[in-house]
C-alpha cells in the first residue's frame, strides 16, 4: 500500500510544478518565433540556429547544465552582469532550475510547433497578403490558429519534458531541499538513503502519472482544437 506523502516529498513535487510552468510560459513566445523562423525564413545561420535549438537533445545534460552554469553563475559572462546590474541570479535558485528545464525542453516544443506550421499552405498566408494584411496581421489571423494544436501540444510536452529534467538541473542549481530539489532530484535522493526505496517509489508513480496525463492531454486538445478549426 503505498503511503500519503510526507511534506518533504509534497515541496519537491510543488517545485516540481512551479519550475514547469514557468519553464514553459516563458519560453512558448520564443519558441513559436524559432519555429517559424526556421519553417518559413531562409537566412545565414539557419543551420546554425537549428543545431542550436536541438543540442540539447543531443548532448549529455551534464554538460548543458556545465554550460549554464559558466554561463549564468554567479561569476558567468552573462550571470554576473545580471547579478551586478539587475539582482538576477540563477545559479542555485529555483529560477535557475526553471531555466535548465526550459533549455532543455525547448527542442520538442519547437519541433512540434515547427512541424505543425509546414502543415500550414503558405498559400494562405500570401493569399492574405496579397489583399494589403501586414504580416503581422496575417500571422495573427491566418497562421496562429491554423497552429495552434501544435503549439498547445509542445507546450505541453514541454511541461512534461520540463518535470523529469535532472541532469542538467542538478548541475547548475544543484539538489537543496525546499529550494532546487525538483521531483527527479528528490527520487534521486531517496535512492541515497538505505530504507529510502518506498518514498522513492511514491515520487516514481506520480512522475509516472504526470507525464502520462501530459501526453494523453496533448493528444487531446491537439485534437479538439483540429475539430473545432475545421468546424466539425
Amino acid at each position: 500500500m503505498v503511503e500519503a506523502l510526507t511534506a518533504e516529498e509534497w515541496r519537491a513535487v510543488a517545485l516540481s510544478l512551479r519550475v514547469s510552468f514557468w519553464a514553459t510560459v516563458v519560453s512558448l513566445p520564443l519558441g513559436v518565433f524559432v519555429a517559424f523562423a526556421l519553417a518559413r525564413w531562409r537566412f545565414w545561420g539557419r543551420g546554425v540556429l537549428n543545431g542550436l535549438v536541438h543540442l540539447p537533445l543531443i548532448l549529455p545534460p551534464v554538460v548543458t547544465g556545465y554550460l549554464l552554469l559558466v554561463t549564468f553563475g554567479r561569476k558567468g559572462f552573462l550571470g554576473e552582469p545580471l547579478d551586478q546590474w539587475f539582482g538576477i541570479v540563477f545559479a542555485f535558485r529555483w529560477t535557475g532550475a526553471a531555466l535548465a528545464a526550459g533549455v532543455m525542453a525547448f527542442p520538442l516544443m519547437v519541433r512540434a510547433i515547427w512541424l505543425a506550421i509546414e502543415a500550414v499552405d503558405p498559400k494562405l498566408e500570401e493569399a492574405a497578403g496579397t489583399l494589403g494584411a501586414p504580416r503581422i496581421w496575417v500571422f495573427a489571423t491566418v497562421t496562429l490558429p491554423l497552429i495552434l494544436p501544435g503549439i498547445l501540444t509542445g507546450a505541453i510536452l514541454a511541461f512534461a519534458k520540463a518535470m523529469g529534467e535532472f541532469g542538467a538541473t542538478i548541475t547548475f542549481v544543484s539538489n537543496i531541499p525546499g529550494q532546487t530539489q525538483t521531483l527527479p532530484s528528490a527520487i534521486y535522493t531517496w535512492l541515497q538513503v538505505p530504507g529510502g526505496e518506498a518514498q522513492a517509489f511514491r515520487l516514481v508513480l506520480i512522475s509516472i502519472a504526470v507525464a502520462m496525463t501530459a501526453l494523453a492531454l496533448a493528444e487531446w486538445v491537439s485534437r479538439a482544437v483540429a475539430r473545432r478549426i475545421a468546424g466539425r
